[in-house]
């Protein structure tokens, strides 16, 4: 593996390594508002919520990496201490990219990126209509963590009150991730977007605990085949599947033990990876179990 000093190398190239592996982050498109009324939009990808009791919203500012300088919503939230935080969703991911832009400080980006401003209930800066949810914030605390180009200014925020799009929700009243659709930063001008087959549940109940990896049989367990993922199907679950003798009057079974000894594992497992990709669990552990 390539080995990486943070003090070793030039800062923008530690950014570009930082941001390019911590990655797909959510993106914040903040508005903020100065002293003197002018309304100022910038996306960032440092963000996050950090709790619940009580809401608590996180993103940071990172100074300027070829000067050291302020961004003005830094500048803005430091005077005023309140801001609107909003999701990006794929239907406004070009028109945050306008926002992005290094805009004087007297220049309104909610005109340059088109966006709609809407006033909020309890803060000053305003909302972005085109935004499925808008977090209305109070700034609880503002902690540099360096002042130098690329130091980052965390901006903790107690959320004050939330905005939600009745267009995101399922029928069961829960916020459905595909009528979401957000947007993801990676690294250098890639995205990625949650949308698709690339959004899957995975469970996670608290009990039954699972097996886990040190109860598979050693057969399993050292397959040349199944990757971690796949063992962890089975490693997840509280009980193994119970043996099934009809299992060796399947075709792919049956053809796997009619060939050559050497390579009934191999098919076997290749099988079985194929029925954990189907999301058939129980059939793959009997097909790994088979004797033959």
């Amino acid at each position: 593996m390539r080995t990486v000093d943070p003090g070793q190398v030039p800062i923008p190239e530690l950014h570009q390594i930082l941001v390019g592996t911590v990655a797909p982050r959510p993106i914040a498109l903040v508005s903020t508002i100065s002293e003197d009324g002018i309304p100022n939009l910038a996306p960032y990808s440092f963000f996050n919520v950090f709790g619940s009791n009580p809401a608590t919203l996180v993103f940071s500012s990172v100074r300027q990496v070829r000067d050291g300088s302020k961004k003005d919503t830094l500048s803005n939230v430091e005077a005023v201490g309140e801001c609107v935080v909003h999701v990006v969703s794929h239907e406004i991911v070009w028109q945050m990219a306008i926002s992005s832009q290094d805009y004087p400080k007297d220049v309104n980006e909610f005109s340059k990126a088109g966006f709609t401003p809407l006033p909020s209930d309890l803060v000053k800066p305003l909302r972005v209509k085109e935004s499925p949810v808008h977090f209305e914030c109070t700034v609880r605390e503002i902690y540099p963590l360096g002042h130098e180009g690329g130091g980052g200014n965390l901006v903790i925020c107690n959320i004050q009150r939330i905005h939600v799009s009745e267009e995101i929700f399922s029928e069961d009243g829960k916020i459905d991730p595909q009528k979401l659709d957000l947007m993801g930063r990676m690294g250098r001008a890639f995205y990625a977007r949650a949308k698709g087959e690339n959004v899957f549940p995975l469970y996670m109940p608290r009990k039954p605990i699972g097996k886990g990896f040190d109860q598979l049989p050693e057969h399993i367990k050292n397959s040349s085949v199944l990757t971690g993922n796949d063992l962890s199907r089975f490693a997840y679950l509280a009980e193994f599947p119970a043996s099934n003798s009809d299992i060796n009057s399947d075709p792919e079974v049956m053809n796997a033990l009619a060939g050559n000894v050497q390579d009934r594992e191999l098919r076997l497992h290749t099988y079985a990876k194929e029925l954990i990709q189907k999301d058939e669990i129980e059939k793959a552990w009997q097909v790994l179990n088979v004797d033959y």
